[in-house]
């Protein structure tokens, strides 16, 4: 198979996978539905008002944010790999949605004890906050120390001690509206609404589209800094667009589901795996199917496995990405060994 034909027939793959979990994510819950009562309420033609709102106010926009904030967090993964260097970087990994739950956790509690409500612009900014602060502890660290294992390894106690913080917070909270900060610390798509989605969109679109853009300087930059200057790389505002665009990414996921683990890093590597290819032109593409994909299935099964009771949207994602993670460190360490 040549290779365009192998990327064709993977885009493919993922576009179907994708299309097929979106649909399913519409039919199946705590209340089944049947396709016709779906198709009816998206055309606008249903009779049945229940049916209606379900499809309409509950699971669409479920379906539409986990696909979306599942295209954002491959991506930002994908960013953050192509920065450092390490395919296990990724957003939980280097403490970078602990940094943003902790600043959106804070600024809810802020907002809920002066009686004032929270938008979702200053959820965002909240979080990209948090997010740039881990960002730069991370660096800070990373001019110290020469192995990449330390690095990640700090950025994981980063992500510990933002969390322990957070669930500080949490515990310690009396206002009703406060203590269900609890479930969205936990990761979870549920409770989306149409407003949410658009000021996700919002943000996370032009985001993606400054990402794309970047496909051609960060091939070269994958092959080292000084091949990127050679070629014209202005290296340093590339690397600060980089930091930037993973960490608003990574705080739109954050300031509207929680922290979501293992997305970040297992997807793009598997998409990897699947196109044959690792120039940024080919796997940011596959990086959002497979993305946007890989949380539907994830949310799929959080709200149906035990219906009605719903789990939490990382103890599935770990469940499925941890191997993935495992088997790449294996395989690192197997090619080191040779």
């Amino acid at each position: 198979m040549t290779r365009t034909r192998r990327l064709a027939v993977s885009y493919l793959a993922l576009a179907a996978a994708l299309a097929v979990l979106f649909a399913l994510n519409l039919f199946w819950g705590s209340v089944s539905l049947a396709p016709g009562a779906v198709v009816a309420a998206l055309l606008g033609k249903g009779q049945d008002t229940l049916s209606m709102n379900i499809i309409l106010q509950l699971r669409l926009p479920r379906a539409v944010m986990a696909a979306l904030l599942g295209a954002a967090l491959s991506a930002a993964g994908y960013l953050l790999q192509t920065f450092f260097a390490n395919p296990i970087a990724g957003p939980f990994v280097m403490g970078i949605s602990s940094g943003a739950k902790l600043a959106v956790a804070l600024t809810m509690v802020v907002f809920l004890n002066r009686g004032m409500l929270t938008g979702s612009v200053t959820l965002i900014v909240a979080a990209f906050v948090g997010a740039m602060a881990a960002m730069a502890f991370v660096l800070a660290v990373a001019r110290r120390v020469q192995r990449m294992s330390i690095l990640v390894i700090c950025g994981v106690m980063i992500g510990y001690i933002c969390s322990a913080i957070t669930d500080i917070v949490v515990a310690f909270a009396q206002d009703s509206n406060i203590v269900n900060l609890h479930n969205w610390s936990q990761g979870s798509f549920s409770g989306m609404t149409w407003a949410n989605v658009r000021a996700a969109a919002l943000v996370a679109l032009p985001a993606l589209a400054a990402s794309f853009l970047l496909s051609k300087p960060m091939a070269a930059y994958q092959m080292g800094e000084e091949y990127a200057r050679s070629v014209g790389v202005n290296v340093k505002p590339f690397s600060a667009a980089l930091v930037l665009l993973s960490s608003l990414l990574a705080a739109c996921v954050t300031a509207f589901a929680g922290p979501i683990s293992f997305v970040g890093i297992a997807v793009p590597h598997l998409v990897k795996q699947l196109l044959g290819s690792a120039k940024p032109l080919h796997v940011l593409p596959g990086c959002c199917l497979g993305g946007a994909a890989f949380c539907l299935f994830c949310d799929l099964l959080a709200r149906s496995l035990f219906a009605p009771t719903e789990l939490s949207i990382s103890s599935v994602t770990a469940v499925f990405g941890a191997p993935v993670v495992i088997g790449l460190l294996v395989r690192r360490n197997q090619e080191g060994a040779r």
